[in-house]
């Protein structure tokens, strides 16, 4: 496939959610690192399916920083029960999240899925 000719535009909006009118009851909004984690998968499926080359390319492609895709994409090698539990984090309604991305890097740089959720347990309770 020759990647010049065709470009995959791939649109993410990282700016938490507008305010909405007081008729509409507040649900909150999804926790960022769960729309990291969705996010890692789809820049995964792009690359499986040819649309992007490799992370370099999506890096380019999201103006990122190549680190930056690289501690994303990380969140993908978490245990799939923190995966899972990471998706299933309630909405925030106000404040900050419970969990910040920065948070799960100890627990990504353990290779062992058991010692991972046993750090989740400690971090997450």
């Amino acid at each position: 496939m020759n990647h010049a000719a065709a470009r995959t535009v791939l649109r993410v909006d990282f700016a938490p959610a507008r305010r909405q009118r007081a008729t509409v009851p507040a649900t909150g909004r999804v926790p960022r690192v769960a729309r990291l984690l969705a996010l890692a998968y789809r820049i995964d499926s792009f690359i499986q399916a040819g649309q992007l080359r490799d992370l370099a390319d999506a890096a380019r492609l999201l103006g990122l920083t190549r680190a930056r895709v690289t501690h994303v994409m990380n969140l993908t090698l978490l245990a799939p029960a923190i995966q899972a539990e990471i998706l299933d984090l309630p909405p925030t309604v106000t404040g900050r999240d419970r969990i910040a991305e920065r948070q799960l890097r100890p627990i990504v740089s353990q290779p062992d899925w058991d010692a991972q959720i046993r750090i989740w347990r400690q971090i997450h309770g």
